[in-house]
């Protein structure tokens, strides 16, 4: 396959696009450990879901069936690799991809993202857990991703290339 040339003039945006994408990537990589780590310690339940959110704690979700905490323990453990390899593949894709010009990458890395949080956030809203400690660490990789997206759209944007 032959190498994609991105017209000079807008390698510094397909650059400035690719990294930010990348930023937002490792971001969603961080969320995830942050996860992953709360399901061990006393909080147990997510970053910025507390009592107004949830009135029960690890202790009484245990005591209460034992079974259940395991079951909330390992969804908790699930979801955090996925949304850690979710991370690393947009992370892979924009710094290795995009920041080369390649199409078939920035088309992937804009739908990795975009499906998880279309699926995921939704389920928020109707219980009141989109707090701003919960989600906003999220809306901000996302922002960050999407400012990345748009500079490197528009430093690949070549109405003379094929796609």
């Amino acid at each position: 396959m032959p190498d994609i040339q991105v017209p000079p003039g807008k390698q510094s945006r397909v650059r400035t696009g690719a990294a930010l994408m990348t930023l937002a990537g490792l971001a969603f990589v961080g969320y995830a450990v942050v996860f992953f780590v709360l399901n061990f310690t006393g909080a147990f339940l997510e970053l910025g879901i507390g009592p107004d959110e949830v009135n029960k704690g690890k202790t009484e979700i245990e005591a209460f069936s034992p079974q259940l905490y395991h079951y909330i323990s390992h969804l908790h453990i699930t979801i955090s690799g996925f949304i850690a390899a979710a991370g690393l593949a947009v992370a892979g894709l924009s710094w290795y991809g995009v920041r080369r010009g390649e199409w078939w990458a920035f088309t992937t890395a804009v739908i990795v993202p975009f499906v998880g949080l279309a699926v995921a956030l939704p389920a928020h809203y109707p219980w009141g857990l989109a707090t701003l400690g919960h989600l906003g660490p999220v809306y901000v990789a996302a922002l960050i991703f999407l400012a990345g997206a748009v500079a490197a759209y528009s430093g690949l944007r070549n109405p003379s290339m094929p796609r």
